[in-house]
């Protein structure tokens, strides 16, 4: 191991120890207030986040692997326009802020929960599970992108290194619960935001890049092994399609995500949860070119490297062109991302499941704090070990992402908003819809292949509505009654 890489690792390493003393100091003084800690304490911070926090909460649990590494990976083959994948993002947070005060007023924890309310227990079940399956998914793509980190810097194999990491989320994650995770995110988005666009500077400004001038010219001529240009400075090469089939998948997943749902929950008002989330939008939007200009970078100026789509584009052209302190922060950085989802992931499969499953037909209907915090830590360690298989059997984090949010979005979507504002609503449309629309994504995935780059999502959500509003007409032509209205103060 170089002296660079030791430094880089010690920081990386003295980082992660911060981040679990910082939600741990958190968590006591949580518990501190309170005889004795609910797991709704545990698991949604006790409902107090404030706009600052629940902005940052909801940009770094979006900002995970497939945020940072993905991004860079993917300049590749879409060039800057690969950026489209977060600018989405922060398009989709600004668009769901005007429905993110419903779910603070919705009194639940769960989107199960919520569409349990509206649509019974067959929906609750199937969306319980297929939500859970999204987030062992998630989960496995934030291993990939932290091992591909500590692969890079101290040599370790890939899998040798996502053990590791494994073990230090879950670790992080079921000691301190939400508290500690809302806490430490602050901290986490300094770093990402401000950690790594400063060491992009400073890459871009190492003479061997010679500056953004230098860098767009060069990267202007790139061509592949045909000889073809590879147009690595385009801002649409990832295609029409996609772009608007990543838009509509952050506007369907968010509302239906768990890890986001719960953050706008454990808001202390729909104020701050509608603030939070402009915060995070504009956060996120800004951000989104950072990553990309940095792989943009490593497929430029290291020499044989844009051969192929290297899933540790921002790792090495990071330890090549920044500084030992520089390169140890931005990759620490990228590990708080990844450390900050994949908590994120695992508090919200616990809650679903402690809420979901557990709690209704597993113990009988009854709350049982500290049986539910036990049990909420032990599915913890279940997501991690599930996690760590997917991030040993796949390589794409982009991919495995894309899979995930529309394997638990596509049918809920259209059931959920339509459960919230639709008067003409029927409990039996609301089930069909949610499974036509699942089966539809998982078709488009699975069996054609993503078809013009369009995300599954469009398709399933589609097919979802199309399906809820046919089927509920067809409800009250047999005079079956739609549902109540929502009873916000319930």
């Amino acid at each position: 191991m170089t002296s660079k890489q030791l430094t880089a690792l010690v920081i990386i390493f003295l980082y992660m120890v911060l981040t679990v003393v910082v939600g741990l100091v958190s968590s006591k003084r949580k518990q501190a207030k309170k005889a004795q800690q609910s797991n709704d304490d545990f698991l949604m911070a006790g409902k107090s986040l404030g706009p600052l926090v629940l902005a940052g909460t909801l940009f770094a649990a979006n900002t995970g692997g497939a945020s940072t590494t993905g991004i860079a990976t993917n300049v590749y083959s879409y060039g800057l326009s690969a950026a489209w994948y977060v600018i989405a993002a922060g398009i989709g947070f600004v668009l769901v802020s005007f429905i993110a005060p419903y779910f603070r007023k919705a009194q639940a924890s769960t989107v199960p929960q919520i569409i349990s309310k509206r649509y019974g227990k067959a929906s609750h079940i199937f969306t319980a599970f297929t939500s859970i399956a999204a987030l062992f998914m998630a989960t496995g793509a934030q291993i990939i992108a932290t091992a591909s980190i500590i692969n890079v810097v101290t040599g370790l194999s890939f899998k040798t290194a996502a053990v590791i990491i494994t073990v230090v989320v879950i670790a992080y994650t079921m000691v301190g619960g939400f508290a500690s995770v809302a806490a430490a995110n602050l901290m986490h988005v300094l770093f990402i935001t401000v950690g790594m666009t400063i060491a992009m500077f400073v890459m871009v400004g190492n003479e061997a890049v010679g500056g953004f001038a230098a860098l767009f010219s060069k990267a202007a001529a790139v061509t592949d092994a045909n000889g073809v240009n590879m147009d690595l400075l385009s801002m649409t090469k990832v295609g029409v399609p996609t772009i608007i089939g990543y838009i509509a998948m952050y506007f369907m997943t968010f509302p239906t995500g768990q890890e986001i749902v719960q953050t706008y929950c454990s808001a202390k008002d729909g104020k701050s949860a509608k603030v939070g989330s402009v915060i995070a939008g504009l956060l996120s939007a800004v951000y989104a070119i950072v990553p990309a200009i940095i792989g943009l970078v490593a497929y430029v100026c290291i020499d044989g490297y844009a051969v192929s789509a290297q899933k540790n584009a921002l790792a090495d052209a990071t330890m090549t062109f920044a500084p030992a302190i520089v390169a140890g922060i931005v990759l620490a950085a990228v590990v708080a991302a990844t450390m900050s989802s994949a908590s994120g992931n695992m508090i919200g499969t616990a809650t679903m499941f402690t809420n979901d499953v557990f709690r209704p037909y597993i113990n009988g209907g009854k709350q049982d704090d500290k049986k539910e915090i036990w049990i909420s830590r032990v599915v913890m360690v279940v997501v991690g070990a599930v996690g760590l298989t997917v991030a040993l059997t796949a390589s794409n984090i982009i991919s495995v992402m894309m899979g995930a949010f529309a394997l638990r979005s596509a049918g809920p979507f259209a059931a959920f908003i339509c459960g919230l504002f639709y008067k003409n609503v029927t409990q039996r449309a609301g089930f069909i819809s949610i499974v036509a629309g699942t089966v539809v994504a998982a078709i488009w995935i699975y069996v054609l292949g993503t078809p013009w780059g369009l995300s599954a999502m469009v398709p399933g959500g589609i097919v979802a509505l199309v399906t809820i509003f046919a089927i509920s007409a067809i409800d009250r032509k047999l005079a079956l009654p739609p549902l109540p209205s929502w009873n916000w103060n319930n």
